[in-house]
């Protein structure tokens, strides 16, 4: 079985005439391991990682719709609660670039089956716990995993299908953040009403965080059943971390990262705040609206995997584009219902194609070490999702809402220069999308 490495392979020049620039996980093709196509390997073992994803992104996001009642069964204030959220974030962003280095020499496959492991761990601890602390450790557990997978599991990907396919198969996987969204806002209720039922001592919420254990379970059964050998290959050290923010391509794009991702997270943490006070939507409408905002997120990812072939900058600068375009909009059109619900869809559409292109523009500004690209990607994706809620709630609880909006919506417009300018490096290379 020959050794794979991390580097792209040479460009394609279809029947038009276009450069084809490889994905964020186009390695050399011509080290794919020999089982890729037999027995393990191939769509299988990408749905398997994409079963990881969710169970990942499940897992993190739960908390936010049951923090009242983890909070009640803890004996804990709401804000103290929040911590659950707070903890993997940091967790993720601290530990993407220091697992990606420490497992440079590892095959990608034990470290994927170590991480959705970890994922229940994780799940596990949470559901079981006595007290905070414990609770807290459990998150900690998934931040670590959260790291490690989005700067591997991303990578890893791509590799398991012929090059054609590589941007569909790195957007099943990256679905997970839009399914697990829609799905956890639905497990959380269930979870809050079981607690609200009195049952297991008002403690529902460890019900869900069992049932995302049992879903990283299935992953983890998966992956040992499909997985391929996956060489490290390439060795990616502290250097070449360090040399991600030296490239302008890749300048370009974290700084694209950091804004679209402050943005958005400091108009969407208060979306139903908005929809039900400024919008004045029921809680009904306000529940359709969020799914409404999941499922076109699902359809915005997979659409990102078709346009992202055609370019990559393009697609990153209009999904920022239309993130600005729909925060600045929901202010103004709060009064007219229909508006909103148009606008909110849209919004979930932009965003679910943001995660999927920004990695692929980050890889391709560094294709001989897409891994640490994509270790800085989640570092700073983590610390601005952090960030971005901290300054949302600070502009809410002064100026409002409507502000808060404007904000992300002028955060978001600067991502798509930040955009323009990848797109203009990459054709001063030589290297048009």
């Amino acid at each position: 079985m020959s050794d794979e490495t991390t580097t792209y392979g040479p460009r394609r020049t279809d029947a038009g005439g276009r450069t084809a620039v490889p994905g964020p996980a186009d390695a050399s093709r011509a080290g794919r391991p020999a089982s890729a196509g037999g027995r393990r390997g191939g769509w299988p073992a990408v749905a398997a990682v994409a079963l990881g994803s969710l169970a990942l992104v499940l897992s993190e996001l739960l908390p936010v719709g049951a923090l009242p009642a983890v909070a009640a069964d803890l004996g804990v204030s709401t804000g103290t609660a929040g911590l659950l959220v707070v903890v993997p974030g940091l967790a993720a962003a601290a530990a993407a670039p220091v697992l990606t280095v420490a497992s440079r020499r590892f095959d990608r496959r034990p470290v994927l089956w170590t991480l959705a492991a970890l994922t229940v761990v994780a799940d596990g601890v949470c559901a079981l716990a006595p007290n905070l602390a414990a609770v807290l450790a459990g998150r900690l557990l998934l931040g670590l995993a959260l790291g490690g997978f989005w700067a591997v599991g991303a990578a890893a990907a791509g590799r398991l299908v012929p090059p054609a396919a590589v941007h569909r198969a790195s957007s099943l996987v990256t679905a997970g953040i839009s399914v697990g969204t829609v799905a956890s806002l639905p497990l959380a209720a269930l979870a809050a009403r079981t607690g609200s039922a009195g049952s297991a001592g008002g403690a529902g919420w460890r019900v869900a965080f069992a049932a995302a254990g049992v879903l990283g379970l299935l992953a983890l059964g998966a992956q040992l059943r499909f997985l391929p050998r996956l060489p490290a290959g390439s060795v990616a050290g502290v250097r070449a971390l360090l040399d991600v923010p030296r490239r302008p391509a890749a300048r370009a794009g974290l700084l694209a990262t950091c804004l679209v991702f402050l943005g958005h997270f400091a108009a969407y943490t208060y979306i139903a705040p908005y929809l039900q006070r400024n919008a004045h939507l029921g809680a009904g409408a306000v529940a359709g609206l969020l799914l409404a905002y999941g499922v076109a997120g699902i359809a915005g990812n997979f659409l990102a995997g078709l346009t992202l072939a055609l370019t990559v900058p393009g697609t990153v600068c209009g999904a920022a584009a239309a993130l600005a375009a729909v925060a600045g909009a929901l202010p103004l059109c709060a009064g007219s219902p229909v508006l909103v619900a148009v606008l909110v869809t849209v919004w979930g559409a932009a965003f679910g194609a943001v995660p999927l292109s920004l990695q692929t523009a980050l890889a391709g500004a560094v294709p001989e070490a897409p891994e640490s690209a994509l270790a800085v990607f989640v570092t700073a994706v983590q610390l601005s999702l952090a960030a971005g809620s901290l300054l949302g709630g600070l502009v809410a609880d002064g100026p409002g809402i409507p502000a808060a909006m404007a904000a992300g919506a002028a955060l978001a417009g600067s991502a798509a220069v930040a955009a323009a300018v990848l797109l203009r490096a990459r054709r001063v290379r030589g290297s048009a999308v």
